[in-house]
């Protein structure tokens, strides 16, 4: 298998382990542990749910390890087609594992001082869950850049479907968009969520692409050095012409 068809398939495995992450430890232990409106419920659910709660941090590092790892592979699948956006893609993702970094320390706190109160422990566990969730919506404008990269890449290297670039370069806008109306305008939430839309369907098309083709056939002409195939050893008398 070409060098480049094998970055491309751990590109594609990296980022399929950020997705199944993010959406077990996001979409689906969070919404178990926090009561958004109940302080004393969220501290009941943390007590009652010591390995759930765990579980979510741990998820949350898995996002971080997956999505740094990503980042580094995306900028060495495509650093020949485009340099500056192969890095912006790898700068943008790296900042957005640092962001949910601290999501998952204060996740972490919030469990150690359910664990063991001190002083209004349902109201101190409550901010620290509400900043994560922050944090998760700020770091949304980071999610949306690296993704406006991710699709110039695919356009300009024509190594992939054009139509998927101009779905991640919209879903990445969207991205942005979503997240300052989510602060702007709380109330237009289903907005907020349908401008995400285009993101999702383009990041499970990069995925299957990824997995299942790679590259198109000419992106192997275009390898970087490290990544061609090593030359076969020359053995003694073989240049004899």
């Amino acid at each position: 298998m070409p060098a480049l068809i094998r970055t491309a398939r751990t590109t594609g495995i990296l980022y399929l382990g950020l997705t199944i992450a993010g959406a077990l430890g996001f979409l689906l232990i969070r919404p178990r542990l926090f009561a958004a409106d109940d302080p004393s419920a969220t501290l009941a659910n943390l007590v009652q749910h010591q390995s759930l709660a765990r579980a979510g941090v741990a998820f949350e590092l898995l996002i971080v390890v997956t999505q740094a790892l990503a980042a580094v592979w995306f900028h060495r699948l495509f650093r020949a087609a485009d340099a500056r956006a192969a890095s912006a893609i790898a700068a943008f993702g790296l900042i957005n594992a640092v962001v949910i970094l601290v999501s998952a320390a204060l996740l972490a706190t919030a469990l150690d001082i359910a664990l063991d109160p001190v002083g209004d422990a349902a109201a101190t566990v409550q901010l620290l869950y509400l900043a994560s969730g922050n944090l998760w919506g700020v770091g949304g404008l980071f999610f949306g850049l690296w993704l406006i990269p991710m699709g110039t890449c695919v356009l300009r290297s024509n190594w992939m479907p054009r139509p998927l670039g101009y779905l991640l370069v919209g879903g990445g806008i969207g991205y942005l968009l979503s997240a300052f109306i989510g602060y702007l305008a709380p109330g237009a939430q289903a907005v907020a969520d349908a401008l995400v839309l285009p993101a999702t369907i383009g990041e499970f098309w990069m995925i299957g692409y990824l997995l299942t083709r790679g590259v198109r056939g000419h992106a192997l002409d275009q390898t970087p050095p490290d990544q061609q195939p090593a030359a076969a050893p020359q053995t003694i008398g073989s240049a004899t012409d």
